[in-house]
């Protein structure tokens, strides 16, 4: 018996004890949290935008694509010696005189010949004379858009 009991007490030393070392496993975790924390871009906080919607008409909604039909406003400002200087509002470039005004004009309406123009024939257009322009370079505005082909064109009122 007893050769018995020191063979069981052999073959229980001599079988492999398992056990799991969770340190490497442990550190490959913490070293990916720290990659990701630090490549991370932590995006702005969400914020509120006012959102126009567009109002339905008689049940049907209305083109979202279509502008605004704000008016292109042109500026006459007295210059020296009686001339006129002439404004544009927005990012167009400025012209020089009438002429280069309705060419500015004919160069951006919309129609079958130019379909890359802004502006469609019936855009509104205001000419806005300051207080001390001419009646006549007033008028001489609106021929030169009138000349370009535009059908909406009316004058601002002096404040």
């Amino acid at each position: 018996m007893s050769e018995r009991g020191t063979s069981k007490a052999i073959s229980r030393r001599a079988r492999p004890q398992m056990s799991l070392n969770l340190t490497p496993m442990i550190d490959v975790v913490f070293q990916l949290l720290v990659y990701f924390l630090v490549s991370t871009n932590f995006a702005q906080g969400e914020q509120v935008y006012r959102v126009d919607l567009p109002e339905r008409k008689d049940g049907a909604a209305s083109d979202p694509f279509r502008l605004d039909e704000e008016p292109l406003r042109i500026e006459l400002l007295p210059a020296a010696e009686g001339a006129v200087a002439i404004r544009l509002d927005g990012p167009w470039p400025q012209p020089g005189d009438f002429a280069s005004l309705e060419e500015f004009l004919r160069s951006r309406r919309l129609d079958a010949d130019q379909p890359q123009g802004l502006f469609a024939p019936d855009h509104p257009i205001v000419v806005a004379p300051a207080g001390k322009v001419r009646w006549d370079q007033t008028v001489d505005a609106f021929n030169a858009v009138v000349r370009a082909g535009f059908t909406h064109v009316s004058f601002a009122e002096l404040p």
